[in-house]
């Protein structure tokens, strides 16, 4: 099994607050993997320092082997390493092509960009028929569809999804899950944080349990449904 992401003890602070404390995980290529836990478990963080949004105070960060530690942004992006981040983070005053366009930014292959496009209205085909709307007219799972489909505008490799069930009805979460399925299937490897811990687990592979950013857990999605702890305290079932 190929390693595509590997973070090696990692640590991060936000000023004092000691926020990430020796977190090793890995991603497979072509593996979903979840990473669960409450609110301030350290899920967000360990996506951002991932991304290169935050600095690891010590620990590395790995991408098919390469140490990604003292990398920008803008140059995970050219990694094929894309975010969608909580609260999705559209451009309001862009309509969705433009959106989807500003996805692209650092390709210059039109012919490709336009092929793209037309992928990310296959997978989400509500974005076609609002394509001249602009974005912030859109409802909340509207605008999740959007900004996972400008993250696809990127090819990435590897896409870090951050709580896309957020705000969501329960119909718009289950569409959401069957797309990321069907975006894992296609070919790109991801990291998917979330609450909904049931629905993560019925998709991944794997998964890690976070608490006080530290991992607490880590085992398959079987496995990890099974266990008599995260039933009670993150699956409601006692």
């Amino acid at each position: 099994m190929t390693m595509m992401l590997e973070l090696q003890d990692v640590h991060a602070y936000y000023g004092k607050i000691h926020a990430l404390k020796g977190i090793t995980l890995n991603v497979a290529q072509g593996e979903i993997v979840t990473l669960i836990g409450g609110n301030g478990a350290g899920k967000t963080t360990t996506l951002r320092t991932i991304c290169a949004l935050m600095r690891p105070s010590t620990g590395r960060v790995m991408l098919n082997g390469e140490n990604l530690t003292a990398y920008k942004p803008s140059q995970l992006a050219a990694k094929g390493v894309a975010m969608v981040p909580e609260g999705r983070g559209v451009f309001s005053r862009m309509t969705v092509l433009e959106n989807l366009e500003m996805g692209a930014f650092h390709r210059k292959d039109k012919a490709g960009i336009a092929a793209d496009v037309e992928r990310v209205y296959d997978l989400f085909p509500r974005l076609k028929e609002r394509r001249t709307q602009l974005s912030g007219t859109m409802s909340g799972g509207e605008q999740q569809m959007l900004a996972m489909g400008r993250a696809m505008m990127s090819r990435p490799n590897l896409l870090l999804l951050d709580e896309p069930s957020m705000g969501l009805a329960p119909v718009l979460v289950e569409a959401i899950f069957n797309t990321v399925e069907e975006i894992n299937k296609q070919g790109t490897t991801i990291l998917l944080v979330e609450q909904n811990a049931l629905m993560a687990l019925q998709i991944a592979s794997r998964g890690y349990v976070l608490q006080t950013g530290e991992i607490v857990l880590s085992d398959n999605a079987r496995a990890l449904k099974n266990n008599a702890m995260i039933q009670k305290v993150y699956l409601g079932i006692e």
